[in-house]
């Protein structure tokens, strides 16, 4: 079978490896669609997702969807479609028993934090535990089921901030993580999303997804004192201190992007002086079972989607993806994908 494999950065290429077969409770399925999201970015751009280096070469891709192939209890016929909460967690730890993302000794789709590395989902076939698969509801299409995963941690996010029922809400950085994020607080009922971006590009798709409003940042800004919760996604230190002024007394600064390995200089004095809570958010536990269904029912959430590449051109979708400004979420087509 195909496999697109980094070796380093800017270092990739396509090979040709045994097809896996499946052993105890594991199933074997044909991959569909595979998103880019940031961390495949950083393995292809520059061989490392922060402390996490190639070492080996490394199959990306943990947001995907895909049809069975083979299933060897019989359970699910060939052709089922299905995306795959893409997590296995670590021992059972007293007092973590609702946070198996964050209990140690687990693992990832297309990660290299393990040795071996945990290989993803570009590829044409794909080995997953039976616990990981999510059958896909009627009408749901293989493409908009690409996007589970990153809905699911938007939605965790939104677990992390609280009750956003009639909160008025801020997003800052509208790549496609931020998108989702203004998205789903819309779904778990705030009662106006605003999002800001340095581009325009992902201003207007903010506005597709069900933004109430966009700021252009560094021109007219988030308004300062104005909301009840922000979700900082871009990562930028300035996008911080944004957020952190925007907030009402009591606000809730909720932060999504991946923050850097080092120390970062920012004025904090407003956590005291205005109390607000500033809480970190990672990746998710069960929600992508509402991602899903949140999914199947919205299909405006097909605007996050910009581009559907080939996986013949693996590696010019990961150029359009580094490309803010024109894509949102780009997905690669994986060899021989059904046409949906």
């Amino acid at each position: 079978m195909k496999q697109f494999m980094i070796s380093g950065a800017e270092d990739a290429s396509v090979q040709e490896v045994p097809t896996p077969e499946p052993g105890a409770d594991q199933v074997r399925i044909r991959v569909q669609y595979v998103g880019i999201c940031g961390s495949d970015l950083h393995y292809y751009f520059h061989g490392a997702n922060g402390a996490f280096v190639v070492r080996e070469p490394l199959a990306p891709g943990h947001e995907l969807s895909a049809v069975v192939d083979l299933d060897p209890s019989g359970e699910l016929a060939p052709g089922t479609p299905v995306t795959v909460h893409p997590a296995t967690f670590g021992p059972d730890v007293a007092g973590m028993e609702n946070m198996r993302h964050l209990r140690p000794g687990g693992s990832y789709l297309g990660s290299a934090s393990t040795w071996p590395h945990t290989q993803g989902a570009l590829a044409e076939t794909l080995l997953v535990g039976r616990d990981m698969l999510r059958v896909l509801p009627e009408g749901l299409s293989l493409q908009r089921a690409a996007l589970a995963e990153p809905l699911a941690v938007a939605l965790h996010a939104c677990t992390m901030a609280g009750d956003l029922t009639g909160k008025k809400v801020a997003v800052s950085g509208a790549g496609p993580i931020g998108l989702l994020t203004a998205f789903a607080a819309k779904a778990r009922g705030a009662a106006s999303v605003s999002a800001s971006d340095v581009l325009d590009g992902p201003l207007e798709r903010a506005a597709k997804v069900g933004a109430d409003e966009v700021f252009k940042a560094g021109e007219d800004g988030l308004p300062a004192g104005a909301f009840d919760v922000a979700f900082e996604c871009s990562s930028a230190p300035a996008s911080i201190a944004t957020c952190l002024a925007s907030l009402k007394p009591r606000g809730v600064l909720a932060q999504v992007g991946m923050l850097p390995a080092k120390p970062i200089a920012l004025d904090l004095s407003a956590l005291v002086s205005r109390e607000i809570t500033w809480v970190g958010c990672f990746r998710f536990d069960n929600e992508i079972d509402e991602a899903i269904e949140l999914l199947a029912s919205h299909p405006e959430v097909d605007a996050v989607v910009t581009h559907v590449v080939s996986a013949e051109d693996a590696v010019g979708a990961f150029a359009v993806a580094k490309d803010s400004q024109a894509s949102g979420k780009v997905l690669v087509q994986v060899w021989g994908a059904d046409e949906q």
